[in-house]
């Protein structure tokens, strides 16, 4: 443990109201908005509100979350520079617009800025990062999501983010088509990042992302050389969570992840997302539309039918639905809805009995 302990010392500079286990709240798109990212930063963790695709609503959102939290920010908060909001707010790249960004982000400063697949590649997120930490002060610190060895060495040199995500192939959502998971992937960026330290020229908080949904995976991906670790799925089963009830009921029904879960590009084609750069697909639970697919139907139809569906409602989701159903391959760990607050504190107590039983002179 003791080699962790300059990483999370940055971690607990940049982000003083933490407490460890770090647990981060993934900046789901159309999911994860202020009252979910404010009710994981309450309870020590790190929440994301996700402009996602488009940063038109961004303003609208940090105002919203800087409201839920204002009382907080003089009490749980009160380490924390009063100028900084402290949630992240999280953007699609290809898509998002830095022009429309900046404003809201120079006027709230989140704590921290995640950048996600930019349109060309990991020079195009240089102007994002220059920009926001100049007009932050570098306040706002600068995330990057990745999910191989070779991007996190590139964007390390390019970006100097001061985190990286290092997503792995059993992350739920878009990520790349092809990749490690989170075992394999971790412990190889770490020892990568040891043998360039005389390189780089600042410490990379290196988190986890992808397959983790309760203080086991946690635990594991710690031991596994992650300074804190993100988590998507598990807060689709939270009242915060903006998704339909029947996409939390299928969250709750699902398990055998590795089977029930598949990665592909259909249920960004049905619902008229293009865009994405070439190597990016996206996990979900598989349904009809999925099935009719791999049979042969053609996309005009399959989005037809898609469309269609949307007039069910929440009866559109299931084996048998066409509404698309974004999850990890650890959805079936995933067995009750619980506030997103108590979410973070069980998953981090877990954990925490799990690594002192480890090492019994931990200091987490």
């Amino acid at each position: 443990m003791g080699t962790l302990q300059l990483p999370l010392a940055k971690v607990k500079k940049d982000y003083p109201w933490v407490k460890f286990p770090f647990i981060v709240s993934a900046p789901m798109a159309r999911v994860a908005k202020p009252q979910l990212a404010a009710e994981v930063s309450r309870a020590g963790g790190l929440g994301f509100v996700a402009a996602g695709y488009t940063s038109d609503t961004l303003e609208d959102w940090l105002e919203e979350t800087s409201e839920i939290l204002s009382d907080d920010r003089r009490t749980l908060f009160r380490t924390t520079d009063p100028t900084v909001l402290p949630v992240g707010v999280g953007f699609i790249t290809w898509s998002a617009s830095l022009d429309a960004a900046i404003g809201p982000i120079q006027k709230y400063r989140p704590c921290a800025v995640w950048l996600f697949a930019p349109p060309t590649g990991f020079r195009d997120l240089v102007p994002w990062a220059t920009k926001i930490r100049a007009v932050t002060s570098q306040k706002t610190k600068i995330w990057v999501q990745v999910g191989s060895l070779a991007d996190a060495v590139e964007v390390a040199i390019l970006v100097q983010p001061d985190v990286l995500v290092m997503q792995g192939s059993d992350a739920g959502g878009h990520s790349l088509a092809r990749g490690a998971s989170i075992v394999s992937l971790v412990p190889e960026v770490c020892d990568k990042f040891k043998e360039l330290q005389s390189e780089l020229q600042k410490t990379v908080t290196i988190l986890a992302s992808g397959g983790i949904c309760d203080g086991r995976g946690v635990a594991a991906a710690t031991n596994l050389g992650a300074q804190g670790c993100v988590m998507g799925t598990r807060f689709l089963a939270s009242p915060e969570s903006l998704i339909p009830q029947g996409y939390q009921r299928e969250i709750l029904r699902a398990s055998d992840g590795g089977s029930s879960t598949v990665r592909t590009k259909i249920y960004d084609k049905v619902r008229d997302i293009h865009g994405w750069p070439e190597p990016y697909n996206g996990r979900g639970l598989i349904n009809r539309t999925y099935l009719d697919a791999v049979e042969g139907m053609d996309e005009k139809k399959n989005r037809e039918l898609y469309v269609k569906e949307l007039d069910k409602g929440d009866e559109g989701y299931g084996p048998e639905g066409r509404l698309t159903t974004y999850a990890g391959t650890a959805v079936g760990l995933v067995k009750e809805v619980m506030p997103a607050a108590d979410i973070v504190v069980s998953v981090r107590e877990q954990a925490r009995q799990l690594l002192h039983k480890s090492v019994p002179d931990s200091r987490l």
